[in-house]
């Protein structure tokens, strides 16, 4: 078989759809098929939990639609790699059956540190200001979690999973993860992102037996080969390799060609993260570790804005009837229509400003809250839209700089990928609000050609992800920043924005205890 006719068969679970496709080894995307899901469901509230046999049959469709689609091209199939929504755990038996619904990354349940944190150890954490974030650590900890509301479920639990080792098993019949996708709160060594050593604190703070944990591997590694019941409900050739790859984040982050710190990730997409590849060891916030990459033995660096682009399906709903009507009869998605009404908007939107915290991350108090500031009589939805995008990527700034400062590395420029990336207006003006050049990958669908490429490399298509890279991914348009705009960008954000939370705190806490929301 001729190397440039083999093909690989990537599959991407992510939180709203699954994704299967075949990507040649220049990095096109032969053809690919979207199966739409429903994230979760929720029993009570901030539940958030799925089916594991859900996700697998959504899988299967993926695939055996794509694989009929695409005819012949089945035998030119080389491998199979498979990338994932971050941090969503499935507890199954011996047998790899689900025990229980996957606890999704979106749920907010809370385990009672109270049970697990010596009361004598309060105090000392306490007087070393990490009593917080250890609290915090225990209490969002899923296993915890279960073992103190469902003891039986634990005492059954063969293997603890994330979902990439689910969905491994059921393709492979091997209790068998990546490297590359181990994000969550478990046991880890967060330098190897193998499993911690027996006297380290983590199997504390996370108490899972390690026989309950699978066996691991680096991305580019053979996880095993497609069984024949896989194969059969698949539609995949039995006896393909399945290769590791990493989560879906890390493989947006290789797809997107970013493989050193000055060219930053920036994800237009349900999260907006600001990531960057880097090959040390570097915490951006203190005990917070980076995560692993889709690169052997490197990390990658992370601040989210959690709504991010959500707000502009936000805006849609709230302020776009005209749009989403006019697009059903037209044909066009509404999103397109919203590019027209800001064509006209000048950069700094008449001087409003927003502040995208409608949900406080992680480092951010539970009270505090987004904010739109410097209405007037001129400003219309055009203008709001404009100013919620320009405040997205002004949350995005601010998390490229303090990774600059830990990296030690600047950025020179940016790689844009998600479905925001789309918009011609949203890419110049993340340009001009940085400052460097804003480049639009060859195709929006990063994290399917990050799993390609490790699975490439691990099947010895090129020799080195260096080679994969410059192969398989590539620019589409490049939006170089405009110098006017960035002068009024840079007043706006230095002046204006980063002074809001400050000045704005003290209220929000006032909110809160007015109106007891957030409870």
């Amino acid at each position: 078989m001729n190397k440039k006719q083999e093909l690989i068969l990537t599959i991407d679970a992510g939180t709203q759809s699954i994704r299967a496709a075949l990507v040649d080894l220049k990095g096109q995307i032969i053809d690919l098929v979207k199966t739409p899901i429903d994230p979760y469901f929720s029993e009570f509230p901030g539940w958030a939990e799925q089916k594991p046999e859900y996700y697998w049959e959504m899988l299967c469709k993926s695939c055996r639609t794509l694989l009929t689609n695409t005819g012949d091209l089945k035998k030119n199939i080389a491998g199979v790699s498979i990338t994932t929504q971050r941090a969503t755990v499935v507890n199954v038996d011996k047998d790899g059956n689900a025990l229980r619904p996957a606890i999704v990354w979106l749920d907010q349940r809370k385990a009672d540190s109270e049970k697990i944190l010596p009361s004598v150890l309060r105090p000392v954490l306490k007087a070393v200001k990490l009593h917080n974030f250890v609290d915090g650590v225990i209490s969002n900890c899923q296993i915890n979690w279960i073992k103190q509301n469902q003891p039986d479920i634990w005492e059954k639990t063969h293997k603890y999973l994330l979902l990439s080792g689910y969905l491994n098993f059921k393709l492979t019949n091997e209790f068998i993860d990546s490297v590359g996708s181990n994000v969550g709160y478990l046991p880890i060594n967060a330098k190897t992102y193998q499993w911690a050593g027996k006297n380290d604190l983590k199997w504390k703070l996370f108490p899972v037996e390690k026989e309950k944990l699978p066996n691991l591997v680096k991305p580019g590694q053979r996880l095993g080969t497609i069984t024949e019941k896989a194969g059969k409900e698949t539609g995949i050739p039995t006896g393909l390799p399945v290769i590791a790859a990493a989560s879906d984040k890390a493989c947006e982050i290789l797809g997107a060609g970013c493989l050193t710190p000055e060219t930053a990730c920036l994800s237009f997409g349900t999260i907006a993260t600001v990531n960057t590849s880097i090959q040390r060891y570097v915490e951006l916030q203190a005990l917070v570790p980076p995560y692993p990459a889709a690169v052997p033995d490197q990390y990658y660096t992370e601040v989210a804005i959690m709504r991010g682009f959500w707000m502009v399906t936000w805006f849609k709903e709230q302020f776009g009837l005209k749009e989403k009507l006019e697009a059903e009869k037209t044909g066009v998605t509404p999103e397109m229509l919203f590019e027209k009404i800001i064509r006209d908007v000048p950069p700094g939107s008449m001087g409003l400003v927003l502040q995208p915290h409608w949900s406080p991350g992680p480092h951010m108090e539970r009270y505090a809250k987004g904010s739109i500031i410097g209405f007037g009589d001129v400003h219309t939805r055009g203008h709001l839209y404009r100013a919620m995008i320009e405040g997205l990527i002004y949350g995005l700034k601010e998390g490229a700089q303090l990774t600059e400062k830990k990296n030690k590395v600047p950025i020179t420029q940016l790689r844009i990928s998600g479905g925001g990336s789309q918009s011609d207006t949203a890419m110049q003006i993340a340009a001009d609000i940085f400052g460097v050049p804003a480049q639009r990958p060859h195709t929006h669908e990063t994290s399917v050609i990050g799993a390609a490429i490790d699975a490439a490399v691990g099947l010895k298509l090129f020799p080195d992800f260096e080679s994969a890279v410059k192969e398989m991914t590539g620019v589409k348009k490049v939006f170089e920043p405009i110098k006017e705009n960035c002068r009024i960008y840079k007043d706006l954000y230095e002046n204006v924005y980063t002074r809001i939370s400050k000045k704005l705190m003290p209220l929000y806490k006032e909110i809160q205890q007015i109106t007891r929301y957030p409870e």
